[in-house]
């Protein structure tokens, strides 16, 4: 009798597990059916030369894009010059927002039919050349002869305004100095203000905008032989993006069409961010201190999400 009720209640439980799971079956069906599918993640992959202007405008745009416009993640990457065009002309990279004109041109060149470039971002005026601070008293790069100063400082020898002091600046004006690479901005940058600090005389490649260019008097030399050609000339700052992704992306394309700044916007979110310690903190704080100037740039965006 025993074995016998074990049976029965197995067999009623078995019953009962059928009925269940045909009562709930169509229910749980119309359920899977009505529920709606899980949206894509959000995701966006940002190219970073690693300089100072290009680093702030990356890590606002990072911050609004997520904070404001519903992306997932937006990672920034940092590469050399080179291959950030290419992969941003392969695909791999969605945008570079350091790009300058014509310093970058013979990158640009081979990818120009896989690339978007928008209109500059920066709207003011850019400059680059060799500097001294202003306690050495000369004005012009052959005066460096005049001094004791044996070298010139600058960024990786790759970088255009590297080749043209070493090939040309250097023989044209007969100078003693070789050129000397300090490696990236911020290796150059401890230079230049341990230098300061110590009273030095030297020379280095300096450009604005930078936040250098309000927290140390310096002297841009006069080059009057033209031996930097071209970088003489100001500069534009703009962004390169792959070539489908107004398509992909409308919003992100549509917020990095919108963003502009001027000097003094790039210098103090420079400064934000030094001040921070951290580019995204830095950056957040900088947008909450200057939402009329990012403001804007969001609504151009949030348009563009409600047409697509």
């Amino acid at each position: 009798m025993k074995v016998g009720k074990k049976l029965w209640a197995v067999l009623l439980a078995l019953a009962m597990g059928i009925f269940a799971a045909g009562c709930a079956g169509p229910e749980n069906e119309l359920n899977n059916l009505n529920r709606e599918p899980a949206k894509p993640a959000k995701e966006l992959t940002i190219g970073d030369i690693g300089w100072d202007e290009g680093v702030a405008v990356s890590n606002l745009t990072k911050a609004l894009l997520e904070d404001e416009l519903d992306y997932d993640s937006v990672e920034l990457k940092t590469l050399d010059v080179a291959p950030l065009f290419e992969r941003v002309g392969n695909g791999e990279l969605d945008a570079f927002q350091d790009v300058w004109l014509p310093n970058h041109q013979r990158y640009l060149s081979g990818v120009q039919d896989d690339v978007e470039l928008l209109d500059p971002w920066y709207s003011g005026t850019t400059r680059v050349g060799i500097a001294v601070p202003s306690y050495m008293n000369i004005t012009s790069i052959p005066q460096l002869n005049l001094t004791t100063t044996e070298e010139i400082g600058g960024i990786k020898e790759e970088a255009a305004i590297s080749k043209r002091i070493s090939d040309v600046v250097i023989p044209t004006y007969a100078l003693k100095q070789e050129y000397s690479s300090w490696d990236a901005p911020a290796a150059l940058l401890f230079e230049v203000d341990k230098r300061i600090r110590n009273g030095e005389t030297f020379a280095f490649i300096a450009w604005s905008p930078h936040w250098m260019n309000q927290r140390y008097d310096l002297v841009y030399l006069d080059d009057p032989q033209d031996a930097l050609g071209e970088l003489n000339e100001p500069s534009s700052i703009t962004t390169a993006v792959r070539k489908q992704l107004p398509n992909d992306e409308p919003v992100a394309y549509a917020f990095m069409k919108a963003l502009t700044l001027t000097e003094e916007q790039v210098n103090d979110l420079e400064g934000a961010i030094n001040a921070a310690g951290n580019p995204l903190s830095g950056a957040r704080t900088w947008a909450k201190n200057n939402r009329d100037v990012v403001q804007p740039w969001i609504d151009t965006a949030k348009q563009a999400q409600h047409e697509s």
